[in-house]
């Protein structure tokens, strides 16, 4: 979301400051006396109060720790020779130690925070009641917004709906039923009291811009609720209908919120379209002080985005002379042939694409080699080619081997296909290439593609985290939610309808002319007989791969368990278990919880 302090006043930027310092702090068990109830008796404060939410989502989405959560221990990644959160990996163990200090401890302060909001900022005077009610609806939004992230990772947890000013040692969960519930009635007040669209820069009519919620993105994450809660024992098929019937009618009258998908699927990831048509929600990373953390060369504090750097291997130490040794892995030696530079990164090969279900099988011609089928059609579908970077242009000079001498910005010095080649590292086909080939056979947690989506080439310093936004909430993943929920429903003319739409945007490449662009987009067209929970899972692989929704994904669907151990059976499939479904609880949960009941944790944990 884009800050508004430019258009409020000193106490405003004051509340603020308290806010985002001291509600970081404000435990559950132990919320600080800065943040009374008088507090939220003002505009200034209530403002503050929201805005400091907004910037504790900034402190999640595009850091490390949360990314690898979101991603790790899936069918789409492994981990790459640098990774970090391992335990969410492999599962092997995950305990309730490795969840304290995520996103629990952050929801249930903010939410205590916006539950001051609703609780006193109902009784504000001196403040239209339109510019009120957004406000009101802001807090409902963002309560909704981490209850469901709440109710998808623990199942029944504790349901607090009024501003805790006592400490309290005492907790209790309550019924994911009673969860959803509550977030559907808050995202229901939100999606008709909130602006329709929010602006990308705030105004005094409208203070909160940049992609901030507004009523697409409450009907958008209504949809996808009614749609989770579906497939779980606190829902219905009733439920699938209801979703289906709310983002049918979002994508119907998307006008109306100003969301589109653009022609090109590529445009999506464009740094000029972070507050575009395709955007639903947002979260700035900005480097301007006023609005986050931001530390020029910083590797990793809160408020910083990192996105760009977690699926990107070590490229400036691939060396230019290559061979296959006796295990039949890649083996390097002579001069590295990059330099680590703005356009191309900073490496800190944390994870790495899942070859057994990304890689082409109608191009292989390994024997045994174990390719996969979500990208098996790289001809006419442009999705792969647009998320990953493949191809690495020499940008250090004098660098010579057995092959040749590179010249920069001409020469390829790394080519990673996602097929194999005749001939590869040091040959194409029989003709000697001067860099270094590595195809899916010779690929490892340190030799992989990296993926393209989220770089940033305007950055100062080479080790500059990104001011970009991170896109939280994308309009095609409507059109994937759609057809999901019609599939639940029994209605997979409609279901094949929705998933035909984002496959043929992905079919448009700018180098085809018009005929060409067709015939791929004819080409790319499924039946509904074709619409399996793996197509769409697949589906949703190709369309969003590497936007932080993978591990919901599975388990939202209950193919968690299934996708893992067929295709990633070594590194997570020995050990997932169908209790991992849900993650356990934070062990400094529990240890705060002395009165009363014993906090209890999740089950296999």
């Amino acid at each position: 979301m884009k800050r508004y302090l430019n258009i409020i006043s000193c106490a405003g930027i004051l509340a603020l400051t308290l806010i985002s310092s001291g509600c970081n702090k404000v435990l559950e068990e132990h919320p600080q006396s800065q943040i009374v109830p008088a507090f939220f008796n003002t505009p200034a404060g209530v403002l503050g109060g929201i805005a400091g939410v907004y910037n504790e989502i900034r402190n999640l989405w595009g850091t490390e720790g949360w990314s690898m959560q979101l991603t790790a221990g899936t069918d789409e990644v492994l981990e790459g020779a640098s990774a970090t959160s391992t335990d969410f990996f492999t599962y092997n163990p995950l305990s309730s130690n490795d969840e304290s200090g995520g996103i629990w401890t952050t929801a249930y302060t903010d939410i205590n925070t916006l539950n001051g909001v609703l609780q006193f900022g109902a009784a504000l005077t001196g403040l239209d009641a339109a510019t009120k009610a957004q406000y009101l609806a802001q807090a409902k939004f963002l309560r909704a917004f981490y209850y469901f992230y709440l109710v998808q990772n623990w199942g029944d947890v504790p349901l607090h709906l009024t501003y805790i000013t006592a400490p309290s040692t005492a907790d209790s969960r309550q019924p994911m039923a009673d969860v959803y519930t509550q977030i559907i009635k808050d995202l229901t007040d939100a999606s008709t009291q909130l602006p329709a669209i929010s602006p990308v820069i705030a105004t005094a009519a409208n203070p909160f811009g940049g992609k901030a919620a507004a009523q697409g993105a409450a009907l958008y994450l209504l949809g996808k609720v009614y749609l989770t809660r579906g497939y779980t024992a606190a829902g219905s098929a009733a439920d699938f209908t209801q979703a289906a019937t709310i983002l049918s009618n979002l994508i119907t009258n998307k006008a109306t919120y100003g969301f589109n998908l653009y022609p090109d699927f590529a445009q999506a990831f464009w740094k000029a379209n972070d507050y575009g048509t395709e955007v639903i929600f947002n979260s700035d990373h900005s480097s301007d002080t006023k609005y986050g953390e931001y530390i020029a060369g910083s590797s990793g504090n809160n408020g910083n985005n990192l996105l760009p750097w977690f699926n990107r291997p070590n490229y400036p130490t691939f060396a230019i002379n290559a061979s296959i040794n006796g295990s039949g892995a890649l083996a390097l030696s002579g001069s590295t042939m990059m330099t680590r530079d703005v356009n191309n990164g900073r490496p800190y090969i944390r994870m790495r694409p899942n070859n057994a279900l990304l890689s082409n099988p109608t191009l292989s011609s390994v024997t045994g080699y174990v390719v996969g089928q979500a990208f098996a059609d790289i001809v006419n579908d442009s999705r792969y080619d647009k998320t990953f970077q493949t191809v690495w242009i020499a940008n250090t000079a004098n660098v010579t081997g057995t092959r040749g001498t590179l010249t920069v910005g001409v020469d390829t010095a790394i080519w990673i296909p996602p097929y194999e080649v005749a001939g590869a590292p040091t040959a194409r086909n029989g003709a000697p290439f001067k860099g270094i080939i590595i195809p899916p056979s010779l690929q490892s947690n340190s030799f992989f593609p990296a993926v393209r989506k989220f770089d940033d080439s305007t950055r100062t310093g080479v080790n500059d985290p990104s001011t970009r936004t991170v896109q939280i909430f994308r309009f095609s993943d409507a059109y994937l939610l759609c057809a999901e929920a019609y599939f639940k429903a029994g209605d997979n003319v409609n279901a094949a309808k929705y998933l035909n739409v984002v496959r043929e945007r992905a079919a448009f490449r700018t180098t085809n002319t018009a005929a060409q662009n067709a015939a791929a987009a004819l080409a790319m067209d499924i039946l509904p007989s074709q619409v399996t929970i793996d197509f769409i899972l697949d589906e949703r692989t190709r369309e969003l791969y590497g936007e932080g929704s993978r591990w919901w994904d599975l388990q939202r669907t209950g193919q968690l368990v299934a996708r893992v151990k067929k295709w990633n059976p070594v590194e997570a499939g020995g050990h997932i278990q169908s209790f991992h479904a849900l993650r356990p609880i934070p062990q400094n949960e529990i240890d705060l919880v002395t009165s009363g009941p014993k906090f209890p944790q999740n089950p296999g944990y």
